[in-house]
């Protein structure tokens, strides 16, 4: 499996800006973020694909978050901008054995993916 390493989480004030990012230790087709609030469900953020650069991202951060990707350090990165406090969150950085990334009805759904970082905290107050 792929080894990840996330970072870059922290707390903001709704409206500000937080960058992830994610180290991987190969070249995976796809990368997804994910995040996890308390008491709820593992949710698909946004996904890119290495070789097309296709991206998908849940409607919740739609024209807010951008994802992309270093093809030559496989390092993913989540750009985070006009933060609300419901984007608090643990955010895991994923990949995908396949290539879930370039099928949209696949691309942000969690069982695609098997290999997991450890995730990072992003804390928005209002």
């Amino acid at each position: 499996q792929v080894q990840l390493a996330e970072s870059g989480g922290g707390s903001v004030q709704a409206g500000g800006s937080l960058r992830l990012s994610c180290a991987a230790s190969g070249a995976p087709a796809c990368m997804a973020w994910f995040r996890q609030a308390p008491g709820k469900e593992r949710e698909g953020v946004a996904t890119h694909a290495r070789h097309l650069g296709t991206t998908y991202y849940a409607d919740s951060v739609k024209g807010r978050f951008t994802i992309s990707r270093d093809n030559a350090k496989d390092t993913l990165y989540l750009q985070m901008n006009s933060l609300k406090p419901e984007d608090t969150a643990m955010y895991y950085c994923a990949t995908a054995a396949g290539a879930p990334c370039l099928v949209q009805a696949l691309a942000l759904v969690e069982r695609q993916y098997n290999s997991w970082g450890q995730g990072t905290q992003v804390t928005v107050s209002s």
